[in-house]
């Protein structure tokens, strides 16, 4: 299937339903971001899922990708994208890939988004479908998280999508002055935090109840 095609193989219905998500789940839920809420719109969310889950792509739920990972609940990926405070000409990273959905939605915001997946054959799948739907401005690469992406830090903002016991250390120090982490932290009870990086200190706020796949690290 040549870009186009691929970009093209998309049903009335799907952007009905697409519609209907972001009215429903995202609009009336608290999203005010205009640009957040536009990407939502935009990004075809039943691309990055197995064809045996694309009628339940537009749901109001996390979804199966495979290796015991997930695509997050819609309204969480606005959420987080929206409390990362994210500038046309920001640099954004992100940690754990997955299908390559979240990253989609950044770079529709961003100028340029880096993504790292710890298991290979997601991050293989998941730059498939970024090239074959033109995002350009995506880097994936494979690697773990926990270490960051020093080569291209600092990050104007940085996305967490894996749970994580405690805030990885490497991440703080690659996030710019005056910057944003969005982070789910915990095992069993989770939150979302928002952490600020200021130039005397890390200003944390927590947020919402989460369930996130936990954040594994590259074993030896």
């Amino acid at each position: 299937m040549t870009n186009a095609e691929f970009i093209n193989d998309e049903s009335s219905q799907a952007k009905l339903q697409r519609q209907q998500m972001v009215e429903y789940q995202i609009r009336d839920r608290g999203i005010k971001d205009e640009r957040v809420l536009a990407a939502m719109s935009k990004v075809p969310r039943h691309q990055f899922v197995d064809s045996s889950y694309r009628d339940l792509a537009y749901g109001d739920r996390p979804l199966p990708i495979g290796y015991n990972q997930t695509i997050s609940q819609p309204y969480i990926v606005a959420y987080m994208t929206e409390a990362a405070k994210i500038d046309p000409e920001d640099k954004v990273l992100e940690i754990g890939t997955g299908c390559g959905y979240q990253a989609a939605i950044l770079g529709e915001i961003a100028q340029k988004v880096y993504s790292i997946e710890l298991i290979p054959q997601l991050a293989q799948k998941a730059r498939q479908t970024l090239s074959q739907l033109g995002y350009d401005n995506i880097e994936v690469k494979t690697g773990d998280g926990y270490h960051g992406w020093i080569e291209h830090a600092p990050y104007d903002a940085i996305i967490v999508t894996a749970a994580p016991e405690y805030i990885p250390q490497n991440s703080l120090d690659q996030l710019a002055l005056n910057a944003k982490m969005v982070i789910p932290v915990g095992t069993w009870h989770q939150e979302i935090l928002v952490l600020t990086k200021t130039k005397d200190e890390i200003v944390e706020e927590r947020t919402i109840p989460v369930c996130f796949v936990p954040m594994r690290r590259k074993l030896n």
